[in-house]
């Protein structure tokens, strides 16, 4: 490992730079024409990419973690790939909070599947409507992972489910649960229904049945979609829509955000 270990001075290091000095859409674009790249955060969130296969480009370590059990298999499992080394102090600088665990990575983008190819292997998926905050949509993998979702389309004018916050809010399940970008100017309900999915949207609307409605049980394949913070679901998607279904509320309160709303509703339709 040893020949690998690359220490640095300080984040102006040129080595660095990937972590440093590129926003998000910029690492979309970093090594075009290749798929772009990522940074994950947190050795959980870096070993699941790692055991997923997907392609390292290098460390970027606190120094005093390099002994730790869960960065040496880390760095077991990233291959030749440079190590390279700072104090915390300085790793901290490329978030502003303590909250890499100590270990930083840079990943290339995995190729992502055709949504047709998901659509095929599926029968229980989510749709993201124009989601575009990173931490609803990182939570919202999450839920989706452990409550019985198989796959998430989404919609190019949601937030990239790579980007680091998204990433690490979903504790490394953007890398373990399939998606795929939804072409733009997709009729979803169309592209749901012609796959033989039963579509059904939550959105606070008059008509909307409860979401324990018998009439949202027993479907062989459903598509549940979620909307925009701010808008909701556009109104093309809710005409149609097989339901729109909505969570019951008490004390007054209107909604749950997006990302409660899918926990809930995820667990109430795909035990």
């Amino acid at each position: 490992m040893e020949n690998r270990i690359c220490p640095i001075d300080g984040i102006n290091d040129e080595r660095v730079a990937v972590y440093i000095q590129y926003n998000e859409p910029q690492l979309l674009h970093f090594n075009e024409p290749k798929s772009g790249v990522f940074i994950a955060e947190t050795p959980m969130v870096i070993e699941r990419a790692l055991r997923r296969g997907v392609k390292p480009l290098s460390l970027f370590v606190e120094t005093g973690a390099l002994q730790r059990e869960e960065l040496r298999d880390i760095i077991a499992l990233s291959g030749d790939v440079p190590i390279y080394t700072a104090e915390l102090s300085e790793i901290n600088k490329t978030t502003g909070f303590n909250l890499t665990r100590g270990v930083l990575a840079a990943f290339e983008r995995p190729v992502q599947p055709d949504y047709r190819d998901i659509l095929a292997q599926t029968s229980r998926i989510a749709v993201l409507e124009e989601v575009v905050n990173p931490t609803n949509l990182g939570a919202i993998f999450r839920s989706a992972a452990a409550l019985g979702v198989e796959a998430i389309l989404i919609t190019h004018g949601s937030t990239n489910p790579l980007y680091r916050r998204a990433t690490r809010v979903s504790m490394g399940t953007v890398l373990q649960l399939p998606w795929a970008y939804l072409p733009t100017g997709t009729n979803v309900p169309d592209a749901l229904h012609e796959a033989g999915f039963t579509v059904i949207s939550m959105a606070l609307r008059d008509d909307a049945v409860p979401l324990d409605d018998p009439a949202l049980r027993g479907h062989d394949r459903i598509a549940i979609v979620f909307g925009n913070e701010a808008d909701g679901i556009g109104e093309e998607t809710l005409s149609g829509s097989d339901f729109v279904a909505i969570i019951p509320m008490q004390n007054g309160v209107d909604s749950l955000n997006v990302a409660a709303s899918s926990a809930v509703t995820f667990w109430e339709l795909c035990r």
